[in-house]
């Protein structure tokens, strides 16, 4: 097999990841990843990070999502190496783009750390690029988008947020959409690991806050307070 360039690999990651997502949820199909891939460019001209790496992690990133596939966390990542290997991509890229996407998402940020966790530029940009699509207008888009898939409520002033929510927890929750507002999205904005995705997810952290007074004025007009955290 000739050995492709990069710009050739990427564009085979394009079309592969195209297809299989094909009629996925609205919040994890392939606009969620063109996005990420965007944010992920944005974000490295100002790091110094190996664009290839950078590029198929975020495009393969949740090639198979663990939510979808009854919660297996090894299906993404295996789907991810046997495809890069197909490419002839070197064994260190592909070595490198598999350890990212086991260790970027959310969740994996709940558990107790134990030992030294694998980590490195690359992921910290391809982390900060996925964070910010779950930041701002579209993150609020695909919450309740994801919620109405599921079939959750919209919001239950009797259901507390879990604050000190477990991994696992998080992978059972079937709590209301505005909950998720408190135990992620809320939370990402302290988790940036770059100078540009900090800058990015003010405005977005922003945003939601705003979205969230905005909300409860509405849901309750004889409440006095503004601040959403009094209204649960």
């Amino acid at each position: 097999m000739t050995k492709m360039t990069d710009t050739e690999i990427v564009e085979q990651t394009i079309a592969f990841v195209k297809e299989t997502l094909l009629g996925a949820e609205g919040g994890h199909d392939w606009f969620h990843i063109q996005r990420v891939f965007k944010n992920t460019l944005f974000i490295a001209k100002d790091e110094k990070v190996d664009i290839l790496v950078v590029s198929l992690a975020a495009l393969l990133h949740d090639i198979a999502d663990a939510k979808f596939n009854d919660g297996d966390e090894t299906m993404g990542p295996e789907m991810a190496e046997n495809f890069l290997a197909e490419l002839n991509v070197k064994k260190k890229t592909i070595g490198h783009v598999v350890k990212i996407i086991k260790n970027m998402s959310f969740k994996n940020s709940l558990q107790k750390k134990r030992g030294r966790k694998f980590f490195s530029k690359e992921l910290a940009v391809v982390q900060d690029a996925d964070r910010l699509d779950a930041m701002g207008a579209i993150g609020i888009a695909r919450a309740f988008n994801y919620g109405g898939f599921k079939q959750r409520e919209i919001y239950n002033p009797e259901i507390a947020p879990n604050l000190k929510m477990t991994k696992e927890e998080y992978k059972t929750s079937t709590a209301p959409t505005v909950n998720h507002f408190y135990e992620k999205l809320l939370l990402l904005k302290d988790k940036m690991n770059t100078e540009t995705g900090k800058q990015l997810a003010e405005d977005r952290h922003g945003y939601m806050m705003e979205y969230l007074k905005q909300f409860y004025r509405e849901w309750n007009p004889l409440a006095l307070t503004n601040e959403g955290s009094d209204s649960i």
